[in-house]
């Protein structure tokens, strides 16, 4: 079985969704993406994310390449139409990000650490339809852990 590599840069992402007509009336981000409420449920509480949206395969081809801030509630989504094992690597990406791998149920699976410039896949534990980057240390901070909630 083939596994897909995404990333601050997915290195192939052959089953992303094609862009949404409905993201041409949302706000955008500075490059150009949707931004959505992200919402993380854990035990210590409920949290709220402003996150830009890559849902085209270039989008995500590009993730957190080469950008040089993100804001504590800020992030990045990455959705996928069908399960698939998922894996990111960190090339040309200049912040320490959180990868929170998310199941088809808008579960935790696990969550990786990416490590800037780092070309070593971080991977999902089993398949999954989306990825949440936040900048690195915030899932600690917010205490996320797999089987959390996170719903967009």
């Amino acid at each position: 079985m083939a596994i897909p590599l995404l990333a601050c840069s997915p290195q192939a992402a052959d089953q992303a969704p094609a862009a949404s007509t409905a993201a041409n009336s949302a706000a955008l981000s500075e490059a150009g993406l949707e931004i959505i409420p992200v919402t993380i449920t854990t035990e210590s509480g409920t949290y709220v994310i402003q996150t830009e949206v890559a849902s085209t395969r270039e989008e995500q081809a590009r993730g957190m390449m080469f950008r040089t801030e993100m804001g504590p509630d800020e992030g990045m989504l990455f959705p996928y139409d069908v399960p698939q094992d998922m894996g990111f690597w960190m090339r040309n990406t200049l912040l320490p990000l959180d990868i929170i791998f998310i199941d088809e149920n808008q579960t935790v699976i696990n969550i990786g650490d990416g490590v800037p410039y780092n070309e070593e896949s971080v991977r999902s534990d089993r398949p999954g339809i989306a990825v949440l980057e936040l900048i690195g240390g915030r899932s600690a901070e917010l205490g996320i852990e797999p089987g959390d909630r996170i719903e967009w």
